[in-house]
């Protein structure tokens, strides 16, 4: 593979236009190489989950899968697009760290069995089959805040290739090595329950499907339209604000994030990291860390566009009700499908890696937020 290839997602330019005249502009989107492979994780009877009341950890175990992959690309000098799912994760990567990623993802799918006997899927796909039975793959970057840029996927093959890999006959094939590792080093989850910003009472978690491949760009771009108008910018529906966050340092919260993080407790580190979120609003108080609670608006992971609209955003009832108007009319003009879950909360899980390198911060509406919605969004589909 030449070098050229591996560097084929660095090498995107990143979009500063709206995110709706984007997704209008075919010109704007790159086929991913042929070569290139999709890596899907997912945790099987994930809505179980939530409703036994594990969603923060379905949530981590979800970030940790997304970790655990940019840990191994980061090493590698590799820059590549994922997707947040709530109860799961995507990674489009190049061939070069496959084994290395598969085999990492395989340690954390035995740690999350072993520790929560929650059953973490992990499969991947080629891209080449993806074009081989139709399926279109587009990839452009949007410069979604002032420091933060996501990838944004037109086509349906991620979702082509989820299915195949939560079919029961997807069978992994990796080369065993002597290196298998699991680093899921920059992983946190100390913030609490996020209330939304002053002036609005819910979060909604929000998934929407076009029901035409070769339209979706122009369909995705109506629905970012009506969030526009209806909500406002994406920085006034933005679910977290600065004046919500809250650390929750007990021990509970260290301990799931320990047996995720690491398969087992470990005392030292997890004394150290009580004690240090204890007096985390003493640095948040320092002039370094006022900034670094600032930048945690703009890289908070709230919009994930991967051959669907995946976003979580905050309002009124009232614009609630205006937004479902609008889409219930889309859906009955056969336009879409869409799952829809209310929540008076958000949660926040985080991946802070070295200092030189953009924090990133997954967030998901409370009580399950994007699985709700996503059976939402199923019942529909089995009855239409």
């Amino acid at each position: 593979m030449n070098a050229l290839n591996e560097q084929f997602y660095s090498g995107l330019p990143v979009n500063e236009i709206s995110l709706s005249d984007l997704l209008r502009a075919d010109h704007l989107f790159f086929r991913v190489p042929d070569d290139w492979l999709i890596v899907v994780t997912d945790v099987k009877n994930s809505t179980l989950a939530v409703q036994s009341g594990l969603h923060e950890t379905v949530n981590l175990i979800a970030t940790g899968c997304i970790v655990a992959v940019l840990n191994i690309a980061y090493k590698n000098h590799l820059n590549i697009p994922f997707f947040f799912g709530g109860d799961g994760a995507t990674c489009i990567i190049p061939p070069s760290i496959l084994n290395a990623v598969i085999q990492s993802l395989i340690i954390h799918k035995e740690n999350t069995f072993n520790n929560f006997e929650i059953d973490l899927r992990v499969g991947y796909l080629a891209v080449s089959e993806v074009y081989k039975q139709g399926y279109e793959l587009k990839l452009s970057k949007f410069k979604s805040s002032a420091t933060f840029s996501i990838p944004v996927v037109l086509g349906n093959g991620l979702m082509f290739a989820e299915k195949i890999i939560k079919g029961e006959d997807h069978r992994l094939s990796i080369i065993k090595s002597d290196e298998e590792n699991l680093d899921l080093e920059g992983m946190q989850c100390r913030w609490d329950r996020i209330a939304p910003p002053e002036n609005y009472d819910e979060v909604i978690s929000l998934l929407v499907v076009a029901m035409n491949e070769q339209q979706q760009g122009i369909v995705f771009g109506k629905v970012v339209k009506l969030l526009d108008e209806i909500y406002g910018t994406s920085q006034k529906r933005q679910p977290i604000s600065i004046a919500r966050l809250k650390l929750k340092g007990t021990m509970s919260k260290l301990d799931l994030e320990m047996r995720v993080k690491f398969g087992h407790i470990r005392f030292i580190y997890g004394l150290y990291n009580f004690i240090m979120t204890w007096f985390g609003w003493y640095y948040f108080s320092t002039k370094e860390g006022k900034t670094y609670l600032s930048s945690i608006v703009d890289f908070s992971d709230t919009l994930v566009i991967d051959g669907r609209i995946n976003t979580v955003i905050s309002g009124t009832g009232a614009q609630r009700v205006a937004l479902e108007n609008e889409l219930n009319e889309l859906e009955k003009a056969g336009e879409i499908k869409y799952g829809l879950f209310v929540s008076k909360e958000s949660v926040m899980s985080c991946y802070v890696p070295d200092a030189d390198k953009a924090h990133i911060h997954f967030v998901d509406g409370a009580e399950g937020g994007y699985t709700k919605a996503a059976g939402v969004l199923k019942l529909k589909s089995r009855y239409s």
